[in-house]
């Protein structure tokens, strides 16, 4: 995606029009679609997206040119909102909260972003950009001055890329239905994290799975 087109995609100050309204809309729907159909199977075509979007295959050329176009696209918003939530944790540090509190809320936040699963599924099969290789960067600063702020609260051996590993871990959790998912993971993050808290355990979110969870993962779709 170009830099004009990622400025148009984002939006402008002020209300726009019908037909930019419209547009916005149909780029959504392609992103969420794009994340869908390539975090289940990075191996689609690109017209499997514009089928689950509901979009003529020439309306989403003319967003992105390619597949690794979108793919690059959907990296570079989950890295910006990594960027994003752990400024919000610094901020909420430095003014003074729970540290605890802070990370586990950090965690919880990007286990629902589920930025891990476009690791996953993406890793390899595009070529970063140099604003992506940046965003990255300052990321990893990021990351190194909230983990300093909170390392009262941290077990001693604990590195940054434990916790990358962790939000994958988590990503792997994959039910039939979204709302279950997500309980899941909650539960295993907070699992998870009673092992990478100095000291304390917290109750654990949601029932355990039952039988018939484990097991219907293996009938086919």
């Amino acid at each position: 995606m170009t830099e004009t087109n990622a400025g148009q995609r984002r939006g402008r100050h002020g209300p726009m029009s019908g037909r930019q309204a419209e547009a916005a809309r149909n780029d959504q729907r392609i992103l969420e679609s794009a994340r869908a159909v390539f975090v289940a199977d990075p191996g689609a075509p690109i017209t499997a997206v514009a089928k689950h979007a509901g979009v003529g295959i020439s309306a989403l050329y003319t967003r992105y040119g390619s597949k690794e176009e979108l793919l690059r696209t959907l990296c570079t918003d989950g890295l910006q909102t990594f960027v994003n939530e752990t400024e919000a944790a610094i901020e909420r540090v430095r003014l003074g909260e729970d540290h605890w509190q802070v990370f586990a809320g950090f965690m919880r936040n990007l286990t629902d972003a589920d930025t891990s699963s476009l690791t996953r599924a993406f890793a390899g099969k595009f070529a970063p950009t140099p604003g992506m290789f940046a965003l990255a960067n300052r990321s990893a600063e990021l990351s190194e001055e909230f983990f300093g702020l909170i390392r009262d609260v941290l077990r001693p051996d604990l590195v940054l890329h434990d916790v990358s590993l962790v939000f994958e871990l988590v990503a792997a959790i994959k039910f039939a239905d979204p709302a279950r998912t997500t309980e899941l993971r909650h539960r295993y993050l907070a699992l998870i994290l009673d092992g990478i808290r100095a000291d304390g355990r917290g109750d654990l979110p949601g029932p355990p799975p039952d039988w018939q969870e484990i097991s219907e993962r293996w009938n086919p779709n």
